[in-house]
């Protein structure tokens, strides 16, 4: 038996999670899910969009999957997500892209993995607002170390970015590869203008490359305005992608596009024994109850949970049924359809009632 916590989200995501709950239960696999609320809806009662009795389940149980959650844009609070993974040092977000025959692209075959630095960069949220006092003497202090002037009207954001950081990212990317049968890894960086910051994280990822010289994986890097261009143009050239925060973020939903969109990009965030599964798209609140998203992403990033709790089976199983339903094209969701507004499509219970009957039969 496995506890696993379960966070529905908001927005959409209490229907997602529902669909993924049903089609991970159809495998067989025990799972006890142990149910805690965070994002939006839990302000008026708690005061916070994460509550420590959410981090402390997840802390228990090592293993959590949850629904998208809303972030406020410009103002409210700080994204969940980024919190979560700070608090929990779940510093290796994996994020694959895969085709599924199907699936709206111009790009069939497409199979990468990005794997992107969780808890430093410019998502560290060191920040200082612009006419703060703190601002101030920020500008003021960098002004007389550097020489450079700053305009008093700036908002700042603070990029760190560390050698052991970037050491456990880049060895967590070759381990991937090692054990998953991939063949290179690519490091990405904007080193030619941050010397300090992304020269560090090459210079790192070079030495850990090193370490694996003899393991047949293949190392190279690119830099990230060049790496977004080839990955238009030839992105079978390219296997596993490792990257600091801000550009794996970005990254990922370029390669998300490659494959047909966030609808069909799941995620996990993985610490050394903590692991927190998620699909990558946002909340969609508008789509709130009206049983019309995809679920796939969501269900796909139950398959990368399930493959962490080493039931291989039920992964390949859930995955298989998942590709079989969207091949056939028949009860899948409008995005998955032609045209979006094709009147054969079916909500999100439905497609995963397909998927379950797709089991069933397998």
């Amino acid at each position: 038996m496995h506890t696993v916590t379960l966070i529905p989200g908001d927005g959409t995501g209490p229907e997602v999670i529902e669909a993924m709950c049903r089609c991970v239960e159809a495998t067989g696999v025990a799972i006890q899910w142990e149910l805690q609320q965070a994002g939006a809806d839990t302000m008026e009662e708690y005061g916070t969009p994460l509550p420590e009795s959410v981090l402390d389940s997840i802390r228990k149980n090592r293993v959590a999957i949850k629904g998208p959650i809303t972030t406020p844009v410009g103002t409210g609070f700080r994204s969940v997500n980024v919190a979560m993974r700070k608090q929990l040092d779940l510093y290796a977000c994996l994020r694959p892209s895969k085709y599924y025959e199907g699936v709206k692209s111009r790009y069939p075959g497409v199979d990468l993995v990005i794997v992107r630095e969780n808890t430093e960069d410019l998502y560290a949220g060191i920040e200082f607002a612009a006419g703060t006092d703190e601002n101030a003497r920020i500008i003021e202090e960098i002004q007389q170390l550097t020489g450079q002037q700053i305009r008093p009207d700036s908002g700042i954001s603070i990029k760190p970015i560390s050698r052991q950081a970037s050491a456990r990212i880049v060895r967590f990317a070759f381990e991937y590869a090692l054990a998953n049968d991939r063949h290179k890894v690519t490091a990405v960086h904007k080193a030619n203008i941050m010397k300090y910051s992304d020269g560090l994280f090459l210079d790192t990822a070079r030495e850990v490359a090193q370490e694996y010289a003899d393991s047949g994986i293949e190392f190279e890097d690119r830099i990230v305005d060049n790496m977004a261009m080839q990955l238009v143009q030839k992105p079978e050239l390219y296997d596993v992608l490792v990257l600091p925060n801000l550009y794996g973020d970005i990254i990922s939903d370029l390669a998300s596009g490659l494959v047909g969109g966030l609808g069909v990009a799941p995620g996990a965030n993985i610490g050394d024994d903590i692991a927190v599964f998620e699909p990558t798209h946002g909340s969609a609140p508008k789509y709130k109850d009206l049983n019309e998203v995809n679920p796939t992403a969501t269900i796909l990033s139950a398959v990368l949970m399930l493959r962490y709790l080493q039931e291989e089976q039920a992964a390949d199983r859930v995955e298989s049924a998942v590709a079989a339903v969207i091949k056939r094209g028949e009860k899948v969701t409008y995005d998955l359809k032609p045209t979006r507004d094709d009147p054969t499509a079916v909500g999100t219970s439905q497609m995963a009632d397909a998927i379950i009957a797709e089991l069933a039969r397998g």
